[in-house]
């Protein structure tokens, strides 16, 4: 019996995280644990276990007297961690470049095929899930599973803005073209153009990010309305009421 409800709390934090990624769960917002449960057709304790381990991963926060909020990220959050993000993934493509064999690189040829025709046809949906996929094939060919747990952790945390920054008119383009040039030094063995070429990937996500925000703060202020407002660090932006508030 325990070892089934282990397995149920698992899957409901995957469908938790599911959730947070569709948006469905919004950044900020109270998570209504009695609601959700029902929903989900379970009792409130696989419940409160699934989001023990969403708030481990940084997705979700636990607010004394208040309930668990899904987690915002804030600009100065995005500042500190594409950076490491950058300077992990370099690595793992420093060493995919000198481990992949003709094996892992027609995988890969396949995945970038897929990945070029979504940007042609501007499908930010199925771009961003191979983008991912791509992104996971390299971090296993470098093959170093202390590398490996430090990026899935920080990528967990980075879903919380999801594919926010391919909206921005042109860079699912120019994210491809980024992918292309990091695809063929893993075909040249190039150890060192791997590693800056995704360096630079990873550091253009950001700086798109940051376009996008200052774009939708114009729009706002064109239009007289109000921009969305920003996550502030170390608080929470709530998108909704917790009982508390009420």
């Amino acid at each position: 019996m325990r070892i089934i409800q282990q397995a149920l709390y698992l899957e409901v934090a995957e469908r938790l995280r599911a959730m947070i990624d569709e948006h469905a769960l919004m950044p900020g917002a109270w998570i209504d644990e009695a609601t959700v449960a029902e929903s989900m057709g379970i009792s409130r304790t696989p419940m409160r276990e699934a989001l023990k381990v969403l708030v481990s991963e940084g997705l979700v926060r636990l607010e004394p007297r208040r309930g668990c909020f899904v987690n915002a990220l804030s600009e100065q959050d995005l500042d500190e961690i594409f950076p490491l993000m950058a300077l992990l993934e370099g690595r793992c493509a420093y060493e995919a470049a000198r481990n992949a064999t003709a094996e892992d690189l027609d995988a890969l040829e396949s995945l970038h095929a897929d990945l070029a025709r979504y940007a042609q046809a501007g499908n930010i949906d199925a771009y961003y899930e191979t983008n991912y996929q791509i992104h996971e094939a390299i971090q296993r060919l470098a093959g170093n599973r202390w590398l490996s747990g430090l990026i899935s952790d920080l990528r967990k945390v980075l879903r919380l803005s999801r594919h926010k920054s391919l909206k921005l008119p042109g860079r699912i383009r120019e994210s491809c073209a980024e992918h292309l040039s990091v695809f063929s030094a893993l075909k040249a063995h190039d150890p060192e153009g791997a590693e800056t070429l995704m360096k630079t990937h990873l550091l253009r996500q950001r700086g798109a990010l940051r376009a996008l925000d200052a774009a939708e703060v114009a729009e706002a202020d064109d239009s007289g309305g109000d921009p969305i407002p920003k996550a502030q660090p170390g608080r929470l932006q709530l998108a909704g009421k917790s009982p508390v508030d009420r």
